[in-house]
């Protein structure tokens, strides 16, 4: 799929796909809606403003998703009702944009250029219960465990932080991490283990590391000779997908714990900046500064696949175009 305008900017969040099969993009100023089921495209939204305003996250709420949140430039948090293509409101809490979402249940944690982490309770008038204020550079990742008892953030200040549900305001972290050498974009909490947390870093790290969240332990760090810009667990067994930038804008699979590499995934031409799975927990999609996202048929159910085949097993990452309207070139919009 063609995506024009789709921002070459490390830190931002523009891909969300939720398990109601609708993948979110955001090209520039508009988020735009594709239907994986039907291939209809729909436009959401569109921010106004100076000429630098743009979307800068997204994350749609997670069971039963018809509720968007929308990170802004201006620095606030859209809550948009999909469904009936309405805005549902528009939160504060930022001086500068939000480039990091990630929801827990009714919370909505978002972090910033302005270096601060907001817990949002979206039921209420009141909505700002927590700021989080560990962080000196701006917040570009944020991840919620799967318990909903931890929230990861990530920084451009090269920290790692992880906060339990109970922080208040003005709180220290549980723990703080300062192992990474560049900015800490890319984060996946493990399904498979409890309190495992793969983290990755920028151009001047190039490592994944893997921590336990409950004893603060580093259990591991690989060098993957190359800026990491987003990670995602396999559901289905022990195996940990990477996307990378500069030297060679790829995909890699590793399995985990031996972090053996399984396959290289290749077609991009710019830095696959992020990675989305789709709800069957079948498909990746990543996006990239080449303006294209790709569709990965990468996670292969237990059982479905012999996987000492080599011919089913070649066929893993291959593009994988998800109805026969996207055989051919299309653009978002």
């Amino acid at each position: 799929l063609d995506a024009p305008d789709m921002l070459d900017d490390y830190y931002l969040n523009l891909l969300s796909w939720s398990d109601t099969n609708i993948l979110a993009v955001a090209l520039d100023k508009t988020v735009y809606l594709w239907n994986a089921g039907s291939g209809e495209i729909t436009e959401l939204c569109t921010v106004e403003g100076e000429a630098e305003a743009h979307i800068s996250s997204l994350s749609w709420v997670q069971e039963g998703g018809s509720h968007l949140a929308v990170g802004t430039y201006s620095g606030k948090c859209q809550l948009w009702d999909v469904q009936a293509c309405k805005q549902l409101r528009s939160m504060d809490g930022h001086t500068q944009r939000v480039s990091s979402l990630s929801w827990n249940e009714h919370l909505l944690s978002s972090g910033g250029r302005d270096s601060i982490v907001v817990n949002h309770d979206v039921r209420i008038a009141r909505h700002k219960i927590a700021t989080l204020t560990n962080h000196t550079q701006e917040v570009c990742q944020l991840a919620w465990s799967k318990d909903g008892k931890t929230l990861a953030s990530g920084g451009n200040d090269n920290k790692l932080c992880l906060w339990d549900i109970s922080t208040s305001s003005g709180s220290n972290p549980r723990f703080e991490f300062n192992e990474h050498q560049a900015a800490v974009k890319a984060l996946a909490w493990s399904p498979h283990e409890r309190n495992l947390l793969a983290s990755g870093g920028g151009t001047a790290d190039r490592t994944i590391k893997f921590w336990n969240s409950q004893t603060g332990a580093l259990l591991n760090s690989i060098d993957t000779e190359s800026q990491v810009c987003a990670l995602q667990w396999n559901p289905f067994e022990k195996e940990l997908l990477s996307s990378h930038g500069f030297s060679r804008n790829h995909l890699c699979l590793w399995k985990y714990p031996s972090m053996a590499k399984v396959k290289e995934l290749e077609g991009h031409s710019s830095r696959v900046l992020h990675m989305a799975l789709s709800p069957d927990g079948c498909t990746v999609v990543s996006a990239a500064a080449d303006e294209t996202l790709r569709f990965w048929d990468v996670f292969v159910p237990a059982g479905k696949v012999k996987r000492s085949s080599k011919r089913e097993n070649s066929k893993r990452g291959s593009q994988l175009p998800l109805s026969a309207e996207f055989l051919r070139p299309m653009q978002i919009r």
